[in-house]
């Protein structure tokens, strides 16, 4: 089973506090291994009121929460029954099992509040053998020669032409 993302409904306003009853029961039932990442989607608008400048925290998508997980039954059971869900996107209800998001989707957000799909520091290593999913080389697969922590960005060796050649790419343009 692999992890992935879905979209789970809530109350507008009520997002915070979903979020952290859902990271809470997480804990509590030992979902780690199932649940893993829980975000809002916010960005911050700048706002000049009166000559002075404010930032302001907007949530890109008011009602949505957005999970990762492992979509097996304990972890859809944890996720639907957090005090403040409603429901998730792509299921038909009845019982029948949520549609992730598809990765281009999902990497089109996270990209915009400066995170990655890919979480570096746990699952990618130099050497480490790599899909490359978007760009010029999608559909070859490589070899991670060097990862760019700050900046998102991996070196990737490829066979191209029968030569290793390196290639820049955005850590949102490969998969595992």
């Amino acid at each position: 089973m692999e992890k992935l993302w879905y979209v789970i409904t809530t109350y507008v306003g009520h997002e915070a506090n979903v979020k952290e009853k859902l990271e809470a029961r997480t804990e509590s039932m030992g979902m780690q291994d199932n649940i893993f990442r829980v975000i809002i989607p916010e960005m911050t608008e700048v706002e000049i009121k009166d000559g002075v400048k404010k930032e302001k925290t907007k949530k890109m998508f008011p009602g949505y929460v957005f999970v990762e997980m492992v979509m097996s039954d304990e972890a859809w059971y944890a996720v639907r029954n957090t005090p403040g869900v409603t429901g998730f996107i792509g299921s038909s209800g009845k019982g029948a099992k949520p549609t992730p998001l598809p990765p281009q989707e999902i990497d089109r957000i996270l990209v915009n509040i400066g995170i990655s799909r890919v979480d570096i520091e746990s699952e990618l290593k130099v050497g480490d053998k790599v899909n490359v999913i978007d760009g010029p080389f999608k559909g070859m697969v490589g070899t991670i020669d060097t990862i760019d922590v700050e900046n998102n960005r991996l070196s990737v060796l490829i066979d191209l032409f029968g030569q290793e050649t390196p290639v820049e790419v955005e850590l949102f343009q490969v998969s595992k």
